[in-house]
């Protein structure tokens, strides 16, 4: 379906449009891509970020994003320049997983149950799993370059809003985000805060992810020479900056799982606003005379079903473009 007289404007330079704006590129359209934000600014570069357990709906769409993403995650793992790297870890629970293998990991071969001794003290359950870690600078630095090198146009420059979208191009993507709560009127949209403190790695090879309800866990990614901890979750919660108290309980809860944590040269913290709803907004609407396909609403797994969702809303635009 190449045609580049076929021009798409994508709102949003997070991984949801970045990743949008490459697969429509490399399609063959003429993509601009405006935002508010550069891409090493958005709350997608401070996300840990791993391929994993989530609980987004719709479920069965969800698990095909999550099950399309990873096939070209397993394929970005073999480029070291890309920052997606296969990892081996674990996943653990205090008080037990309501399903197990806990969402998408039930998409994976090689999953088992930690055995006696693979469990930290005060964990019930747990799981061993192989799965992609994502180095977010990295990582959005590689889709940056090869959505330029597609042909495609970032602009530093919010929209108003739809309608100036509008205007612009009949075909819109919107990958705003939390934005999209203003920027459409919707307000089932709404922030969830998170923490991560980024520290020296002393050496660690595998990852951990607590999973639980309470707005608090432990949680290490090993990203080379740095690690990510987590973490933090606050409803409704606009703040970027830096909660100190945040930050100590990061460092408390994962310095008590890994030894090796304690006394670590920390980085920085860092915080972004995961773009929450009850569902997932992947749909087209028709709006002052253009079609715009909303893509937004993915919380904290934006990363992990991304190419997924980018592959669905290029065959909306392209399917109803012929």
């Amino acid at each position: 379906m190449s045609d580049r007289s076929r021009s798409v404007l994508v709102l949003g330079a997070g991984v949801q449009g970045l990743s949008t704006g490459v697969v429509l590129a490399e399609s063959g359209c003429r993509v601009r891509i405006r935002t508010a934000e550069h891409p090493q600014e958005t709350t997608s570069a401070v996300a840990g970020a791993i391929w994993g357990p989530t609980s987004l709906h719709p479920v069965e769409r969800a698990r095909r994003w999550a099950a399309r993403t990873h096939a070209v995650f397993l394929d970005l793992a073999a480029h070291p320049e890309t920052g997606v790297h296969s990892t081996l870890g674990t996943v653990a629970s205090r008080t037990g997983f309501p399903e197990s293998p806990p969402g998408s990991l039930g998409l994976l071969d090689g999953v088992r149950p930690c055995g006696a001794g693979e469990l930290p003290s005060g964990f019930a359950v747990g799981l061993r799993a192989t799965v992609p870690l994502v180095d977010m600078p990295r990582y959005l630095e590689y889709l940056t370059n090869r959505f330029l090198e597609a042909g495609g146009e970032l602009v530093l420059g919010p929209v108003s809003g739809l309608a100036e979208a509008a205007e612009e191009s009949p075909l819109v993507v919107n990958c705003t985000g939390v934005a999209a709560r203003e920027l459409v009127g919707d307000p089932g949209v709404r922030p969830v805060s998170g923490h991560h403190v980024v520290v020296d790695n002393p050496g660690i090879e595998e990852y951990f992810v607590e999973l639980g309800d309470t707005g608090e866990w432990a949680s290490y990614m090993p990203h080379g020479q740095r690690l990510v901890l987590g973490g933090t979750a606050v409803e409704h919660d606009w703040s970027r900056t830096p909660d100190s108290r945040a930050a100590e309980g990061i460092l408390r809860r994962c310095g008590a799982i890994q030894p090796l944590l304690h006394d670590v040269r920390i980085r920085g913290t860092i915080v972004g606003l995961r773009p929450t709803s009850d569902a997932v907004r992947l749909h087209t609407e028709h709006f002052a005379g253009a079609r715009v396909v909303h893509n937004y609403g993915h919380g904290g797994s934006g990363v992990m079903v991304s190419w997924g969702c980018a592959q669905e809303v290029a065959e909306l635009v392209l399917a109803e473009a012929r």
